[in-house]
C-alpha cells in the first residue's frame, strides 16, 4: 500500500497543478514556472494539510476521509491563502463566487474522480482474478 500512497500523492499534486494551468490558460495568463507556482501553491498547501490530517498515505484511494478531506481542505485553504495574499481580486471582490464554484467543482472531479476510476479498475481486476481462481474477494484496504 505504500506504493499507492506515494502514487496517490503524485496524482493529486499533478492534478492540482493541472487545475492551476487550466485556470491560467483560460484567462490568457502566462504559464511560466513562477506564475504557475503562484497560482498553485495555495491549493497545494491546502492539499498538504489534508494529506497529513486525513492519514491519506494509509488509505489513499478511499473517498472518506481521504478524498473528501483532500478536496474540501484543498479548496478552503487555497481560497483562504488567495484572499490573504490578494490573489485574484476582481472589481474589488477578493473571491468571486464564480471562481469558488468552478474551483470546488473542478477540484472535486479531479481529486475524487481519479480515485473512483482507480477503485473501479482494482475491483474489476479483483473480480477477474477471483473468477480465474474460483474464489470471491474484494479490493479492500485501498
Amino acid at each position: 500500500m505504500r506504493t499507492w500512497g506515494w502514487l496517490a500523492a503524485v496524482i493529486d499534486v499533478v492534478l492540482i497543478v493541472v487545475f492551476a494551468l487550466i485556470g491560467r490558460s483560460s484567462h490568457g495568463e502566462a504559464n511560466t514556472p513562477l506564475t504557475l507556482w503562484t497560482t498553485a501553491y495555495p491549493f497545494l498547501a491546502g492539499w498538504a494539510i489534508a494529506y497529513v490530517t486525513s492519514g491519506a498515505w494509509s488509505r489513499p484511494l478511499r473517498f472518506w476521509p481521504t478524498g473528501v478531506v483532500a478536496w474540501i481542505l484543498t479548496v478552503f485553504v487555497g481560497m483562504a491563502i488567495r484572499v490573504a495574499t490578494g490573489q485574484g481580486v476582481v472589481d474589488g471582490n477578493p473571491l468571486p463566487i464564480s471562481f469558488v464554484i468552478v474551483a470546488t467543482i473542478v477540484l472535486g472531479v479531479f481529486l475524487l474522480g481519479w480515485r473512483a476510476i482507480a477503485r473501479g479498475i482494482l475491483r474489476l481486476r479483483a473480480r477477474s482474478r477471483d473468477g480465474a481462481h474460483g474464489t470471491r474477494g474484494t479490493a479492500s484496504g485501498v
